[in-house]
């Protein structure tokens, strides 16, 4: 009896988690590795949809990532290896005010000095970024809208954070040698 109702319990934790729906995943296969990042459509659902669009449309193949701050981030999802900035959709919704933060591996939307002006562009943290979190809906204390985080390839994104960068193209921060995202696909 004592080991039927051990076992019972053990097994709880299992089931419910077998009835846990999978979030969906995303690979970044680079010219330094791969990167699985996986999504939080029950936090960020506008931003997951958009995101996903353009994996899904291929938009993400064949770009760079453009701004690798070491003890920052890495940024990429606008620029084709020409440092040619890439057509895209209207901005979206910030909706950075959904409780997740701007932690290591946690991925969010770049965006300029309006809140609501992301649209392809992602960066992924290399260090906590408290300072990128939200904290009102006012245009300086919106922050930056986190929406996935990596599970697979942290070595990678530090592979990437520690290449040399100067200034190309009239930008900062731009690796010397390409960061090339090869192919961008949704795996779950």
């Amino acid at each position: 009896m004592l080991r039927r109702g051990l076992l019972t319990l053990m097994l709880i934790p299992l089931l419910s988690w077998a009835n846990e729906p999978t979030r969906p995943q995303v690979l970044l296969e680079t010219n330094h590795g791969n990167i699985v990042i996986e999504l939080f459509p029950d936090k960020a659902p506008e931003t997951v949809k958009n995101f996903l669009r353009y994996v899904n449309e291929g938009f993400y193949d064949g770009t760079l990532f453009h701004r690798v701050i070491k003890d920052f981030m890495i940024q990429g999802g606008g620029y084709t290896v020409n440092m040619q900035r890439k057509i895209t959709r209207a901005p979206i919704r910030n909706e950075a005010d959904n409780g997740l933060r701007n932690r290591i591996g946690y991925v969010a939307m770049a965006r300029a000095n309006d809140p609501h002006s992301a649209t392809s562009q992602f960066f992924i943290n290399v260090a906590n970024n408290s300072f990128l979190d939200f904290r009102e809906k006012t245009p300086r204390g919106y922050g930056y809208t986190v929406f996935g985080r990596v599970i697979k390839g942290m070595r990678v994104v530090n592979k990437i954070r520690q290449v040399p960068t100067g200034q190309q193209h009239g930008m900062q921060d731009v690796p010397l040698t390409p960061v090339i995202i090869k192919r961008a696909r949704q795996i779950k």
